[in-house]
């Protein structure tokens, strides 16, 4: 499970690798998706913007290990958290649901474990709202680099086919192919997914799993 901690979790090597720099993302569509690689896992973003300001966002973090993946939904008004919902799945399930007042103050607070519920102390309340902003800023980053995120199940021949129907072939380097053709030999029945992300600068393997991807990818009329 990934703990909330202040250090900041993201490869900078990778950004610096892929974001071509802040501009105007006023031509890009209100809901995109991008990602990046961090410590210990792949995180993957989703967000809805309206009017050129966010309303909605919603990461998922998947540790390398193959641990259960986290999920957090973000609900934003005026450039402000209004609602946060964590989720973790799993062996050790782990829910937690805050709002918050358009001032900021905390409104509802819930943590559900296994079998029972618990407060969180206001440190960890202030760590979520601090994550949250932080998780903001991260995805402004991407979105104003052209950094997206695409998913799909991997084809014979290097093709993908994409969560929206399309087949791609990206141009993985060799060590991102040896990582899919070693996830394919490990369960050679079920089909590989892949996430990768698509930037100015080049295309860079997120994700490799036997999980369906495009299953629990949101979609913009639900978002």
């Amino acid at each position: 499970m990934m703990k909330l901690t202040l250090p900041n979790r993201i490869s900078i090597l990778t950004i610096l690798l892929l974001l071509a720099g802040c501009s105007s993302h006023s031509d890009l569509p209100d809901f995109t998706a991008s990602g990046y690689l961090a410590d210990r896992g792949a995180v993957r973003i989703w967000r809805k913007d309206s009017q050129e300001e966010i309303s909605h966002m919603m990461t998922a973090y998947t540790p390398f290990s193959g641990g259960a993946t986290e999920t957090t939904d973000y609900q934003w008004l005026d450039g402000k958290p209004v609602a946060i919902e964590r989720h973790v799945s799993g062996k050790q399930p782990d829910d937690v649901t805050l709002r918050f007042d358009h001032d900021g103050a905390l409104s509802f607070m819930q943590r559900q474990l296994a079998g029972h519920r618990e407060p969180l102390s206001a440190d960890e309340v202030a760590l979520y709202q601090f994550d949250a902003q932080r998780m903001l800023k991260i995805s402004n980053d991407l979105r104003n680099g052209r950094v997206m995120l695409i998913q799909g199940r991997w084809l014979p021949g290097g093709e993908v086919a994409s969560c929206q129907g399309n087949q791609l072939r990206p141009e993985f380097d060799e060590m991102e192919l040896e990582q899919i053709a070693r996830q394919r030999a490990s369960a050679s029945a079920e089909p590989v997914n892949v996430a990768w992300l698509q930037a100015p600068e080049g295309v860079q393997l997120l994700l490799v799993s036997h999980e369906d991807l495009c299953q629990s990818e949101p979609k913009e009329a639900d978002f």
